[in-house]
């Protein structure tokens, strides 16, 4: 089949599915061109004349992701992405087929890829820039253990064209040993803000160890989960100097936060419009992929401000007159870190808690109980669970110590948001902390209400 029939097959696909109400289409024209064209992806990545800049990690793809468009836009450059969040081998066609429908043609690439699927998007799309930025426990009944997924890695850099650059996170230990002894440009980030320290190391950190040796590793200040100033304690290997780093991070509530990020070309200053410490590192490292690509530093900071939330993702919407702020928490890590986050509001805390077991989100849920809520209990006025797993997290926090009189359980989404929005005070602000197919699922609940777009829409 000629390659101009095998596209416009595709498209018709996509089509269908969004009249058909099947989704956004943006896995499924992918997944038909990819069998009818195995080369597909590498045909159609050829056309952008500015190559690709690929994001992957467990956690803050998708807000890496839209900070690093922002800085693309500055520039004016025509940007091809899968903002939607299809993150796998399908979904990075799908983009790059719609990518070659438009005029004028997209002259850059900015895929948020799956970390484990990064080694073969990465085989095809060759990119000019990739972004690494944590590794985290995840669906550990699909991925097996990190190291699992830093042994992929390590494979895919070896064999990464000599002019990739690599942009890494100095923090991250299994992400910084990618660096270790390439030839090829790395740009490393971090956090050098001493304020950003947490008294120790979280029980639940993931990367305790050295990756080239084996031996525990030792911190001098840790900043989120594993992340920080680390080094070994029987080898040479140590956290890299960063050459990009935030020097000053300023938390502002749940709004958002404050940066000052020192680079080689220069200093950023930004108020970024997500908040807590995760999202210092995404914007950090989109600092860094930004300097990685020749943005200057005046046009980087503006950039950053300018971007909003991600569906899901410190997404602030109005729906019956109320405030609810959806934070997706699918890992312990990254649910430590939204529980601290929530914990900047000063207000009694109301919650809806949503936990699935699919697919996307991993079948075992025994990670609710490495993650620490119980900070939340002295200020948690109302909390509601539901999901295919509702009563496990209902236990979760029963057994943390929460009065069993204030625990709502309801397994339908729909109900499970009326009824926290229903004991909601006045002017206060609902915290939503879903699982990431939970999370959908109450978005096609706001989508149908008129408080939300569906998520494909940034398509």
């Amino acid at each position: 089949m000629t390659r101009t029939a095998s596209l416009a097959i595709a498209r018709t696909v996509g089509r269908l599915s969004r009249r058909l109400g099947r989704g956004g289409g943006t896995s499924a024209p992918g997944k038909v061109l990819l069998r009818m064209r195995p080369g597909a992806i590498e045909e159609l990545a050829a056309g952008l004349p500015m190559g690709s800049l690929v994001i992957s990690a467990t956690n803050g793809k998708t807000t890496t992701a839209r900070l690093v468009a922002a800085c693309m836009g500055a520039e004016g450059w025509r940007v091809l992405g899968n903002p939607a969040g299809a993150n796998l081998l399908s979904g990075v066609a799908t983009a790059l087929l719609d990518g070659s429908a438009r005029r004028p043609r997209p002259q850059v690439g900015l895929f948020e890829v799956d970390e484990f699927a990064l080694p073969e998007v990465a085989r095809r799309l060759r990119p000019r820039v990739l972004v690494l930025m944590n590794l985290f426990r995840d669906q550990l009944d699909r991925y097996g253990e990190l190291e699992a997924i830093a042994d992929a890695w390590a494979a895919m850099v070896r064999d990464l064209p000599g002019d990739t650059v690599l942009v890494l996170n100095a923090d991250d230990p299994a992400v910084a040993e990618l660096g270790h002894g390439t030839t090829r440009r790395v740009v490393y980030f971090g956090i050098d803000d001493p304020s950003a320290a947490l008294p120790e190391l979280p029980h639940a950190a993931d990367s305790t160890r050295c990756r080239h040796c084996a031996a525990p590793l030792a911190y001098d200040r840790v900043v989120l989960g594993h992340m920080g100033d680390w080094h070994c304690t029987a080898c040479d290997r140590r956290r890299p100097a960063p050459d990009v780093r935030a020097t000053r991070v300023t938390l502002d509530g749940t709004t958002g936060l404050d940066l000052e990020i020192a680079t080689p070309d220069g200093p950023v200053s930004a108020p970024v419009a997500v908040p807590g410490m995760h999202n210092a590192y995404n914007a950090t490292a989109a600092a860094a992929a930004a300097i990685a690509l020749g943005i200057a530093p005046s046009r980087i900071g503006p950039a950053l401000a300018s971007a909003d939330a991600a569906f899901g993702r410190a997404e602030r919407v109005r729906v019956d007159g109320r405030e609810a702020v959806l934070l997706l928490a699918k890992n312990p890590a990254g649910a430590n870190v939204t529980v601290q986050t929530v914990l900047l509001d000063p207000d009694p805390l109301h919650l809806l808690v949503a936990l699935n077991d699919r697919t996307a989100d991993g079948h075992d849920v025994s990670w609710i109980w490495d993650v620490d809520y119980e900070p939340l209990l002295p200020r948690l006025e109302r909390l509601t669970v539901t999901g295919d797993r509702a009563y496990d997290m209902a236990l979760r926090f029963v057994y943390a110590g929460l009065d069993r009189e204030r625990v709502t359980v309801l397994e339908r989404p729909e109900a499970a948001l009326d009824a926290a929005l229903a004991a909601l005070p006045d002017g206060r602000t609902l915290y939503v902390l879903p699982t990431y197919t939970a999370m959908l699922g109450l978005r096609e609940v706001l989508v149908r209400r008129g408080a939300a777009e569906a998520f494909w829409h940034d398509s």
